[in-house]
């Protein structure tokens, strides 16, 4: 049986052109003509795009230590239903990977479980606590980058170490930014919607106050440096002021940042996370910063969590909201679609620009969308474990039908082709 995508909308060196494509379970190939050529068996479908596979730079499969939550298993097969083919695992584990040994405790289920390429950090600092560096040299072959995402590095002395040491293995600092003297127990934006319901606030410059003294340690230590998933409309101009002095800086924002303030907080725990949705003002700010090219790509911050564990309220729940399956089609749908951004420069934040920065030049495979297929957002066909989204029971466009990865299909929605494969397979 084969597949074939007539007058498909296949992205090739930063355009998107119009092909007649056919797909027989391992490779695309391109035809010119109509589709008589192939027999009665195949599946005709009109009027799709093909991307090259997205890249996730910042996700967190949860295991080794919290399989409850999401395993390297189910997150790579969410991640696929999402159209990527790449992700970069953050550290925050048990054992965390601070040493080549606690690292191998991951690679070894990565090899064995992943349907599609993982990419695993080292913590900066040994346990994530801030107080001595990791085995960065031990652990170097075998990890993307290094970071302590989920907590920022405190002290500055620290933070120069780790930054010429990586910089002496080739490797990157990836930080997540927050000053922790500036929380004073805060778990939501320091905004309107916490003074209206009494909630505790976190400042805008516990972010970007970080951001600004790493990146004048970046300029003086010549580390390559990324600020992960960036909030405020101070973080955007401190960037884009240290990429305008020569510092080797790239950044990163979510899907949420993009699309949501905290005017649309609610009291529940899906419109939890950190950091948390910030004003309007630093909405308008995010997007800026894509348009203008500070913030070099979109990242999820996929972070699932039990039910229980987000079903305490908006005070009291973890922090964290999953997005891997959702990202593209809200972002085609709320930016594409209404013309604010090209579907070409979506791919080259999602897909592009993220290997390029993170030098992930494995087999990029391919990912197949019907951009007019119209659907809402429903938590409960999610192959994640985690369910809680800000996003749940929007409508949105452009579901994803196949992955492909390595030449294997790692994620099929067309009715009757996955199934003749694995009978074919099985054969």
């Amino acid at each position: 049986m084969m597949l074939v995508f007539k007058n498909a909308k296949m992205y090739e060196d930063g355009k998107m052109i119009t092909r007649n494509v056919s797909f027989d379970g391992v490779a695309l190939s391109t035809f010119e003509g109509d589709v008589s050529r192939f027999d009665e068996s195949s599946i005709v479908i009109d009027n799709i795009a093909i991307f090259p596979g997205f890249c996730d730079v910042h996700v967190h499969l949860r295991e080794p230590g919290f399989s409850y939550k999401e395993t390297i298993k189910s997150g790579t097969l969410a991640a696929a239903r999402g159209g990527y083919t790449a992700v970069c695992s953050m550290p925050n584990l048990n054992p965390v990977p601070d040493s080549k040994e606690h690292l191998e405790a991951q690679l070894e289920i990565i090899r064995r479980d992943a349907c599609i390429s993982v990419h695993p950090y080292g913590s900066i600092t040994v346990g994530e606590q801030g107080e001595m560096l990791s085995d960065m040299e031990g652990m170097a072959d075998n990890i993307i980058a290094f970071s302590d995402d989920g907590r920022g590095v405190q002290s500055e002395e620290m933070m120069i170490s780790a930054m010429q040491k990586a910089r002496s293995l080739g490797k990157m600092i990836v930080a997540h930014c927050e000053d922790n003297s500036l929380l004073r127990g805060g778990y939501i934006h320091d905004g309107e919607y916490a003074r209206a319901h009494g909630h505790r606030g976190i400042c805008s410059e516990s972010e970007w106050g970080q951001i600004a003294r790493d990146l004048e340690l970046a300029k003086k230590t010549g580390v390559a440096y990324h600020v992960c998933h960036i909030s405020t409309k101070e973080s955007v101009d401190v960037i884009r002021r240290a990429k305008a002095s020569g510092v080797d800086v790239t950044a990163e924002t979510g899907p949420h940042y993009i699309l949501l303030d905290d005017s649309c907080l609610e009291e529940d725990g899906r419109f939890k996370m950190n950091p948390p949705l910030r004003s309007k003002d630093d909405r308008e700010a995010i997007l800026g910063g894509i348009f203008d090219g500070t913030i070099d790509m979109i990242a999820t911050d996929h972070a699932p969590h039990s039910a229980e564990e987000k079903g305490r309220g908006l005070e009291k729940s973890a922090m964290g909201v999953v997005g891997i399956e959702t990202a593209f089609p809200l972002l085609y749908t709320h930016l594409v679609r209404t013309g604010k951004l090209t579907l070409e420069r979506l791919v080259e934040l999602m897909s592009v620009n993220p290997r390029r920065r993170f030098n992930i030049n494995d087999d990029v495979g391919f990912t197949v969308f019907d951009l007019n297929a119209e659907y809402s957002i429903d938590p409960s066909e999610f192959l994640s474990k985690g369910k809680s989204t800000p996003f749940e029971g929007e409508s949105v466009l452009g579901r994803c039908l196949l992955t492909v990865y390595n030449g294997k299909i790692v994620y099929c929605d067309i009715k009757g082709f996955e199934e003749e494969k694995k009978n074919g397979e099985k054969n």
